[in-house]
């Protein structure tokens, strides 16, 4: 079975800087592995992996200033 015969949903994850990075993922675990795979032990180390909001991919545009 592929990982794509789920929903994947986008999740924004707090940062310890106060701005937020983008996930993706079939639940939250999922995103911040895809997180894992992207950003550098460093940066992973500022994403708090318990503090996120999950939103829908329309309301993006909303988020946009607060990535980084």
């Amino acid at each position: 079975m592929s990982s794509f015969d789920k929903p994947h949903r986008f999740y924004l994850f707090e940062m310890k800087n106060g701005k937020k990075k983008l996930a993706y993922g079939i639940n939250p675990e999922d995103a911040y592995e895809v997180l894992s795979l992207r950003l550098t032990p460093q940066e992973l180390a500022q994403v708090c992996q318990d503090q996120y909001v999950r939103i829908k991919q329309q309301d993006l545009q909303q988020y946009a200033h607060e990535l980084g």
